[in-house]
């Protein structure tokens, strides 16, 4: 009988490692030791405080490649955006950030047929901790790359999740979180 558990053990300690791996990495998101960083920008809440961290590298298969953690959010499933201003008035409930970025004219969201908003992005999911840990591929959009620069716009977190077709932003709700990504 022994030996029929030893698999079982050898499996638990095997999803073991892996557990404590994939923690180390949500430590580590957008670790300057991982990938060499382009931009960081701090995160601000809507209290104006600084509620955490972007990271942003231009990838070589093209895109971009947005790491964050942002804390304090409540749990549950949030759209994060690419918008189109670049200024992050905590005040004014990030309104100043303007729009989804859309350099096409796009219609918004990805259920829709005729295709999205570069800026548009897969929802976060935010757990009981109130930690957003995520690394998100863009590949409509780029830092200094061949695809539409994303310097000078905002990084957003909604209170509510993208529905991925309502035009122009998701039905997202209003607006927790917001970065500024640098000019240059």
């Amino acid at each position: 009988m022994k030996t029929r558990y030893r698999p079982l053990l050898a499996a638990a300690a095997f999803a073991t490692a892996l557990a404590g791996t994939a923690a180390a990495e949500e430590d580590e998101l957008g670790d300057p030791d991982i990938v060499e960083i382009q931009v960081s920008v701090p995160v601000i809440g809507a209290d104006g405080s600084e509620i955490g961290t972007a990271h942003l590298v231009d990838v070589p298969i093209g895109g971009l490649l947005i790491s964050a953690v942002i804390e304090n959010l409540p749990s549950g499933w949030h759209a994060f955006h690419i918008h189109e201003g670049g200024e992050c008035d905590a005040e004014g409930g990030f309104e100043s950030a303007g729009g989804h970025f859309n350099p096409t004219d796009a219609e918004h969201g990805y259920l829709n047929t005729s295709g999205s908003h570069a800026g548009d992005m897969p929802n976060q999911y935010v757990p009981e901790d109130g930690t957003l840990r995520t690394r998100v591929h863009n590949p409509n959009v780029s830092l200094d790359g061949e695809e539409p620069s994303v310097r000078g716009r905002t990084i957003v977190v909604h209170a509510g999740p993208d529905d991925y077709t309502s035009d122009p932003s998701g039905n997202a709700g209003e607006r927790l979180a917001c970065a500024v990504i640098p000019e240059a």
